[in-house]
């Protein structure tokens, strides 16, 4: 694939992945594709077979930056290699950490576009909606059930049941995300609001 032809293929992901993110896959059309581009519309066809080969190209392009990224993919809590720096680990460490992946994912472009994506198209597309729950319940709840057996193996937190600990730690953190994306203008709020919930929690099931 030459050169030219591969920055005009990444131009068209980006441009589908701010539509999409926005309007949604179906109120996307091949013409606005090729317009937000500036290339013609039989010229797109050069690239991709049609508008489905797009959707599922730019989801590859999300998964695989979230599978790089995201703790919640790349997390073991019993792996030695994993929790060895996490010894000791206080609620300021487990605040600061929550804080700065939160804030990974509201302004890495591909991860914020890829999850409004998934918003939307989550009632739409059965495919998609399987990957918004893996994603956004499923990892997520995982991460921390991990992350609560790892703390009360550690004698940090009393024993409890460690699924619903996750739940009650993780669900406003989910819900802070949301809120940022509808009001950027309050996440510093919304940072401090999450250090408080991670005391509290701590305070909570402190052994």
């Amino acid at each position: 694939m030459s050169m030219e032809k591969s920055n005009t293929r990444e131009q068209i992901l980006e441009a589908a992945l701010d539509l999409f993110a926005v309007g949604g896959y179906e109120a996307t059309s091949i013409s606005q594709l090729a317009d937000a581009v500036g290339i013609r519309k039989a010229s797109l066809y050069s690239h991709f077979a049609n508008k489905q080969d797009i959707l599922d190209t730019v989801v590859e392009t999300v998964l695989k930056g979230y599978a790089d990224h995201s703790i919640f993919v790349r997390a073991d809590w019993d792996d030695p290699e994993f929790i060895k720096d996490k010894t000791g680990m206080t609620a300021e460490d487990v605040a600061k950490l929550i804080q700065g992946q939160m804030r990974y994912i509201l302004h890495d472009p591909h991860i914020s576009k890829g999850r409004k994506l998934l918003m939307i198209e989550q009632f739409r597309n059965e495919e998609l909606a399987e990957l918004q729950t893996k994603q956004n319940y499923e990892d997520v709840l995982h991460y921390f059930i991990g992350m609560m057996r790892f703390l009360i193996r550690e004698g940090t937190l009393k024993n409890a049941d460690t699924k619903i600990m996750a739940a009650q730690f993780s669900s406003p953190i989910t819900v802070w995300i949301n809120l940022c994306d509808r009001e950027p203008k309050r996440e510093d709020e919304v940072m401090e609001l999450v250090r408080k919930h991670v005391m509290q929690f701590f305070e909570i099931y402190r052994k």
